[in-house]
């Protein structure tokens, strides 16, 4: 998540989305950066108005933020040559965001019964 984090602070600051800048973001965070992940990041956002997507996500229900997510994996289908490395890249970010949330919920279950 702090790979995108950082894409959405240069977009902020008015700076291009960069292995070079992105990398340097994460540094700054105290962030062990993974290459990879970099190069992945920013072929997936190369042709993404970031500011569009945001208003996108800021109009979209609540309730569909689940489904929302979702959503945005069948672009995948779209554009079948942008490389299998892109789509590894971000289906591993998922996975581990979603053993992080997972994780995360097990002290909630023994609160609330």
């Amino acid at each position: 998540m702090e790979y995108v984090y950082s894409a959405l602070i240069l977009n902020e600051a008015g700076e291009e989305i960069n292995e070079e800048n992105i990398t340097a973001v994460l540094e700054a965070a105290g962030v062990d950066v993974e290459q990879s992940r970099v190069k992945a990041l920013v072929a997936a956002l190369e042709d993404v108005d970031i500011e569009e997507a945001i208003e996108t996500a800021a109009a979209a229900p609540a309730a569909a933020g689940g489904a929302a997510g979702g959503a945005g994996g069948s672009d995948d289908s779209d554009d079948e040559d942008d490389g299998d490395e892109a789509d590894e890249a971000e289906a591993a970010e998922e996975e581990e965001e979603d053993e992080d949330d997972e994780a995360g919920g097990e002290g909630l279950g023994e609160l609330f019964g």
